[in-house]
Order: structure tokens, then sequence, then C-alpha cells
């Protein structure tokens, strides 16, 4: 069923929204899926915050003119699957790891900071921690010389109190 002029604006201001917003698009081919793959897919995106559609090439080139992703527009070729995200790596990693179980998905590329991504691109923007595992990452590091300090002030601390009880004890015993 093919969409009215309308309907094809509003597709279009959707996407231009959401691309608007991302850091990242993916693109796949999903020929050959079955409804509950796609939905599968879909549901797994939704929880990483991930939008998901499958969008006319035409329709997907007028959305994201004008914007960073308009790079990648060469490989708007075939029944593809657009993934935008605003976390630089959740597109990536949601399609990529689907990718894995289901070979019916096809990664075909993507964009990123204004420049085009390749499969590989792809699949080593998706094996990059999340955002959240960076940020745990980055606290472990600063937390690790200030809590080297604290163990080292209190053994300090612990021998010069150490130190003064022993003369009081040899005294008490002489």
């Amino acid at each position: 069923m093919s969409l009215n002029r309308n309907e094809k604006a509003a597709v279009v201001e959707e996407v231009q929204a959401q691309a608007a917003k991302a850091q990242t698009l993916t693109v796949a081919e999903y020929r050959g899926l079955t409804v509950a793959h796609l939905d599968a897919l879909r549901k797994t995106a939704r929880e990483k915050g991930v939008y998901l559609h499958v969008l006319k090439n035409t329709l997907a080139r007028r959305a994201v003119a004008g914007t960073q992703f308009e790079v990648a527009e060469a490989q708007f070729v075939g029944p593809l699957i657009y993934g935008f995200s605003e976390d630089a790596v959740a597109a990536a990693k949601v399609i990529s790891d689907f990718a894995k179980t289901n070979d019916k998905l096809v990664i075909k590329g993507g964009a990123f900071g204004g420049k085009v991504l390749d499969v590989n691109g792809v699949k080593a923007l998706a094996n990059v921690p999340s955002k959240e595992v960076l940020l745990s990452q980055l606290l472990g590091l600063l937390q690790t010389p200030v809590s080297g300090l604290a163990r080292v002030l209190a053994e300090v601390a612990k021998k010069q109190g150490g130190g003064a009880e022993e003369p009081a004890a040899e005294a008490a015993t002489a």
C-alpha cells in the first residue's frame, strides 16, 4: 500500500527529527526476515533507545538531506532498515548483534560524525563499549589513585601508631 503525499511528508518529517538528534545511522538489508524477526529486532532497538524504520530509499534521502548522514546516501539501495541513535554505538550494536544471530539481516553501512561507515566500520563501532560502561571505566580509573593514596596513608598512620605503642609496651614489661 503506497502512501499519499501528506503521509510521505509526515514520514520524512519524523525521520528528519530523529536524524537531527542522532549521532549514528546504521543501514541494513532485511530481505528474507520474517515479521517475527523484525518485531524482535524492533523490540530490542526500543529497549536500547534506537529508532528503527523501514523506509523507501527516496524518502530516506529526503529525510537525511542537509544532515550529517547525507554522506551515506550511496548506500541507500535495496530493501533497507534504517537505525538512528543518540548514543554513538547503540544503533550499530543492536543491528550488529542481531545480524550475528540471523544471517538474513545484512549490514550495508552507515554514518557517524559526518563520515561514511562501511560494514567493518559499523562492526568496529558496535564493539565499542556503551556510554554507561565507558563512564564507569573512567570513574574506576579516577578512583584508583585516590584509593591507592588512602591505603598508603592508612599504612603510614598504622605504622606511626604502632611504633608509639611498642616502646610503651616494652617499658611495661621491663
